[in-house]
């Protein structure tokens, strides 16, 4: 995967749409969620048409607090799971504090760099002028944090846009084929889930 990775929300449509681009802008990943959905059930496809699904991110619960969402190879006959994310309960309230974990034990943790960022960006987007200039102003970042070394591996920044949500996933550190591919797809997660609360 060629970094840094572009994640674009289209915000002009129905269902919420996001189509993700290496740097040469080959799509790698899109999806459309679907609306009126008590439990979370993400389908990640390898094409714009939504013929081709990769991935499934399914929720082990209805109510957002704590829960899980598995990420499931569906592109294999197999269909085995690759990893979860996981929200760390009250805590995400506040700031946004995630695990991202294989075999069940944590490998990776997100944290939001700025809690101000989010109150800013929240207290301003429901001001209808306001509201259409925040996306230039107030840029929320996220760091992954390998949990056995303590390092930074990727961070993802909001980007300035106007009628799309733009985020980059930058790459701090090497990280494996396997690594890559489960920290994006927990990033895509984890900014629909983002998106939902503010």
């Amino acid at each position: 995967m060629l970094f840094p990775v572009d994640i674009r929300f289209k915000l002009i449509a129905i269902a919420p749409q996001i189509f993700v681009r290496d740097a040469n802008g080959t799509l790698l990943a899109f999806v459309r969620q679907k609306l009126l959905k008590l439990k979370e059930d993400v389908i990640v496809y390898g094409d714009a048409e939504g013929a081709r699904p990769l991935y499934r991110i399914r929720a082990d619960r209805i109510i957002d607090i704590g829960g899980r969402y598995t990420i499931t190879d569906t592109a294999t006959a197999s269909a085995h799971p690759i990893g979860s994310v996981r929200q760390r309960g009250l805590r995400t309230f506040w700031r946004a504090h995630y695990e991202i974990e294989l075999d069940g034990q944590p490998a990776f943790t997100v944290r939001e760099e700025s809690v101000w960022v989010r109150i800013l960006d929240s207290v301003f987007g429901q001001i209808p002028i306001a509201g259409a200039l925040t996306g230039y102003v107030f840029h929320a970042a996220y760091r992954v944090t390998n949990v056995a070394t303590g390092q930074d591996v990727v961070r993802l920044v909001k980007q300035p846009a106007l009628f799309e949500g733009r985020f980059l996933l930058e790459s701090l550190a090497p990280l494996s084929s396997n690594e890559e591919r489960l920290l994006l797809l927990s990033c895509m997660m984890i900014l629909l889930l983002e998106r939902q609360r503010s």
